[in-house]
C-alpha cells in the first residue's frame, strides 16, 4: 500500500511526460508552428489559459487559435485524467495509512533496495512511515490531488497541459520521497527534487522573462539554504558515522558538550549542526533573510502557488526540524535562533502584506508569516503544535490560493485588487469559499486556524526559550495584522463598486472542476481543527506521535494552565484587525489613501518589502555580475583565449598571411627568387668548403 502511495505520482508524471513529448512532436514536427504559437501564447500574466478568451472562443488578439491545440487535445485530456486519477488513489491510500499508523500503531519501515555503499556510508532506499510521516502524506496527497483536479479547468486552454501535469506529479513524488525518508541523504534527495520541480513549475511559462527570473531566483536562494543543510548533514556524518535517523537519535545524547573545531573556533557540536540544518529550513520555508524568492514565485500558474507555496514544499523545512526534534531538544541555543527567526518572519511578512495590491502576493506573504508561526512553535519545543498548524494551514491556504485563481479566472487575468470590487454578486460561490478561508486564516472561533494558531501563541507564552516573550509578542501582533490584510483583500475584491467595468460585466463563476476542490478545501478548513485538537495539542500526543516526535517536557501541560486573558487575546486581536479593516475599506474608504499620504516613507518602506531585494541587489547580485563579467571579458577573453588557443591560432594566421604575400603569380618574381637561392647555395659551398 505504501509503495503504491509513493510511486503512483511518479508513474503519472512519466505517462504525462511521454504524452507531452509526443504531443509537442505531433503539433510541430518542423519546429516552426510552436514558435509562432508561443509568441501569441501565455506571456500575458497569470492566465487560466494560454489566451484571454472571450465567450466566443476568440483569443485576446481577436483570432481563433484553436487549430494549434487540436491535434494534442486528446493527449492533453488523457494526461490530465491519468495524473489526477492516480493522485486521488494516492490520497485515498494516505488517509488509510494515517488511520493505520496514527490510531492502530502500525508503523512501517520498508527497505526497497541498497543505494549507496561506500566505506562507512551505507544508505538503503527505505520508506519510513510513522505518525509524523503519515500527517505529511495526508497533507501532500490531499492538496496535490485537489490541485490536479482544479488545474484541469484552470489550464483549460493551455497547449502545454501535459507538461504542466507531469511537473505537478513529479513535484508530488519528490515531496513524498522527502517525507518518507529514513536517513538524511534520502531526505536530501527529496529536498532537491522539490527544488527542481518548483523551478520547472515557477518558470512554466518560460516565454515570460519575469517567470524565468522568478524561477532562477527561487533556485539560487534555495541553494544558499541547501549549502548550509548539506554542511549540517556532513557534520552529523562526521560526528555519528551514519546518516540514519535511528542511529543519529540514539547517539545524540552522547554528543552534548562535544565541540567542532571550525577554523579555530571551538563551536558546540550540536548547536552548530542544528543551526546549519536550520539554514536549509530557512531557505525552503522562506524564513526572514532567505524569504525573497517566495513572493516572486507567484509568477507561476496559480495551481502551482497553491501546491508549492501553501501546502507542501514550503512546509518541508518545518517537517525537517520536527523530524530532527531529538537533536534540537539537546541544542537550546539553536532552538532560540529558530524562535527568533520564526517570530521575526511572522511579523515582517505580515507588515508587508498590509500594502500589497497583487491578490496572489498578499496570500504569499501570508504564507511566509504563517510559516514563521510554525517555527515559533518549533523553537518553543512544541513540535506537535507546529505540525498541527502545518496540517490546518495546508487546507485554508490552498483554499485561498485556488480561490484567488478563481477570481483571476473570472476577471480575465486581472490580479490587482485595486481593479476589482463588487465581485460577490458575480461569483458568489468563490466569495463564500474565500470568506471561509479568511475566517480560518485569521483564527475565527471553531475554524481550523483558531485551534492551531492559538495553540502556537500559548506555546510561545509558556516556553522557557530566551526569546519566548519576543515570540509571543510578535505572533500576537502578527495575528492582528493578518486579520487586517486578509479582510482588506476580501473587501477590496468582493465589496464596493466595480473598478473595471468591462471585466466586471464579463466575470462569471469558474467551471465545476475548479469549484469542487474549493468546496472540499473549505470543509477541511473547518473540520481539520477541533477533531484533531487533542491529538496534536492535547493529552493525546504521546499516544498519537509516540516515537516520531520528541516533545519538550511539560509544555502541553503548561499550555493548559495559562491565564484566561492570554487565551482570549488572539481572538481579540483577530476581531480588532477585522474592525479596522472594515472601517478602512467599507465605512470610510478615503482613510487608507490619507494615511498613505501622511506616512509616505513608511508606506514606501512596506510597499518595497523593507527594501530587501534592493539591498541584496547591491550586496550580492551586482558584485557577482561584475565579477562574472570581469572574469569573462578579462580572464577568459583576454588572458586564456588571448594567450591560449585563440592567441596561437591568430599568430599562425598572421604568419601564413605574410607568407601568402610572397605568392604573387609573376614569373619574373619566381625567377628572381630562384637566382637568389642559387647564389646563396654557391656562396655557402665556396665559404663552407673553403673553411675545411
Amino acid at each position: 500500500m505504501i509503495q503504491a502511495l509513493v510511486f503512483l505520482p511518479l508513474i503519472g508524471a512519466l505517462i504525462a511526460g511521454l504524452i507531452a513529448i509526443s504531443g509537442a512532436h505531433a503539433r510541430n514536427p518542423s519546429g516552426d508552428e510552436m514558435d509562432h504559437h508561443d509568441d501569441h501564447g501565455h506571456g500575458h500574466g497569470d492566465a487560466h489559459a494560454a489566451h484571454a478568451q472571450d465567450d466566443h472562443g476568440a483569443d485576446a488578439h481577436g483570432h481563433d487559435d484553436h487549430h494549434a491545440i487540436e491535434p494534442a487535445a486528446a493527449g492533453s485530456r488523457a494526461a490530465e485524467l491519468v495524473t489526477t486519477a492516480l493522485l486521488l488513489i494516492s490520497a485515498g491510500l494516505s488517509w488509510m495509512t494515517f488511520v493505520d499508523v496514527g490510531f492502530l500503531h502500525h508503523d512501517a519501515r520498508i527497505v526497497l533496495m541498497p543505494w549507496i555503499n561506500s566505506g562507512d556510508l551505507q544508505i538503503a532506499w527505505t520508506l519510513r512511515v510513522d505518525t509524523l510521516t503519515a500527517v505529511m502524506l495526508v497533507v501532500v496527497t490531499t492538496v496535490s490531488s485537489l490541485v490536479h483536479l482544479y488545474s484541469i479547468g484552470y489550464m483549460e486552454d493551455d497547449p502545454n497541459r501535459p507538461r504542466f501535469m507531469a511537473y505537478l506529479s513529479l513535484f508530488t513524488f519528490a515531496m513524498l520521497m522527502l517525507v518518507t525518508a529514513d536517513n538524511l541523504v534520502r531526505l536530501f534527495f527529496g529536498w532537491e527534487g522539490v527544488g527542481l520541480a518548483s523551478y520547472l513549475l515557477i518558470g512554466f511559462w518560460y516565454q515570460k522573462p519575469t517567470a524565468n527570473a522568478a524561477a532562477i531566483k527561487a533556485f539560487v536562494v534555495n541553494r544558499v539554504g541547501d549549502f548550509g543543510f548539506s554542511l549540517g548533514i556532513f557534520a552529523i556524518f562526521m560526528l555519528v558515522g551514519s546518516t540514519d535517523f535511528d542511529t543519529i537519535f540514539a547517539a545524540a545524547p552522547g554528543l552534548t558538550g562535544k565541540t567542532i573545531d571550525f577554523f579555530g573556533w571551538h563551536a558546540d557540536a550540536l548547536t552548530l549542526t542544528c543551526l546549519l540544518l536550520f539554514m536549509g529550513a530557512m531557505g525552503k520555508s522562506a524564513q526572514f533573510l532567505l524569504h525573497t524568492w517566495l513572493p516572486d514565485a507567484m509568477e507561476g500558474p496559480t495551481p502551482v502557488s497553491a501546491l508549492i507555496h501553501a501546502a507542501t514544499m514550503v512546509t518541508a523545512g518545518v517537517f525537517m526540524v520536527a523530524r530532527l526534534s531529538p537533536l534540537f531538544e539537546l541544542a537550546p541555543n539553536a532552538q532560540a535562533v529558530v524562535m527568533l527567526v520564526g517570530a521575526t518572519t511572522a511579523f515582517f511578512a505580515a507588515t508587508v502584506g498590509l500594502v500589497q495590491n497583487d491578490i496572489k502576493r498578499i496570500v504569499a506573504y501570508s504564507t511566509c508569516s504563517q510559516l514563521g508561526y510554525m517555527f515559533v512553535a518549533l523553537g518553543a519545543g512544541a513540535y506537535s503544535v507546529a505540525m498541527f498548524h502545518l496540517f490546518t494551514h495546508a487546507f485554508f491556504k490552498a483554499l485561498l490560493f485556488l480561490g484567488s485563481g478563481s477570481v483571476i479566472y473570472a476577471m480575465h487575468h486581472e490580479q490587482d485588487i485595486r481593479n476589482m470590487g463588487g465581485l460577490k454578486d458575480k461569483i458568489p460561490f468563490t466569495y463564500a469559499m474565500m470568506v471561509v478561508g479568511t475566517l480560518a486564516l485569521t483564527g475565527f472561533p471553531l475554524t481550523a486556524g483558531y485551534f492551531s494558531k492559538d495553540a502556537i501563541i500559548e506555546a510561545a507564552f509558556v516556553s522557557h526559550n530566551p526569546f519566548a516573550f519576543y515570540g509571543f509578542l510578535m505572533t500576537m501582533v502578527a495575528a492582528g495584522l493578518t486579520s487586517f490584510y486578509s479582510w482588506r483583500l476580501i473587501f477590496k475584491t468582493f465589496h464596493g463598486e466595480p473598478h473595471d467595468k468591462k471585466h466586471y460585466d464579463l466575470a462569471h463563476e469558474a467551471p465545476y472542476v475548479m469549484l469542487v476542490p474549493l468546496g472540499v478545501l473549505a470543509a477541511g478548513s473547518i473540520l481539520a481543527g477541533f477533531p484533531f485538537k487533542e491529538l496534536f495539542a492535547g493529552h493525546g500526543i504521546e499516544e498519537f506521535f509516540r516515537e516520531s516526535l520528541k516533545m519538550h517536557p511539560h509544555i502541553i501541560e503548561e499550555m493548559h494552565h495559562i491565564p484566561a486573558g492570554i487565551a482570549y487575546l488572539p481572538t481579540v486581536m483577530m476581531a480588532g484587525g477585522f474592525l479596522v479593516s472594515w472601517m478602512f475599506y467599507i465605512r470610510r474608504p478615503y482613510l487608507p489613501v490619507e494615511l498613505a499620504k501622511q506616512h509616505g516613507m513608511l508606506y514606501q518602506f512596506l510597499l518595497n518589502k523593507w527594501y530587501f531585494d534592493e539591498l541584496y541587489d547591491v550586496i550580492f547580485v551586482r558584485p557577482a555580475k561584475w565579477l562574472g563579467r570581469f572574469l569573462w571579458k578579462k580572464g577568459d577573453g583576454m588572458i586564456i583565449d588571448g594567450l591560449g588557443p585563440d592567441g596561437v591560432s591568430s599568430r599562425v594566421i598572421d604568419i601564413t598571411r605574410g607568407v601568402v604575400k610572397l605568392q604573387t603569380g609573376y614569373l619574373y618574381h619566381y625567377a628572381f627568387a630562384m637566382l637568389i637561392g642559387v647564389a646563396g647555395l654557391i656562396t655557402w659551398f665556396i665559404f663552407g668548403l673553403g673553411g675545411h
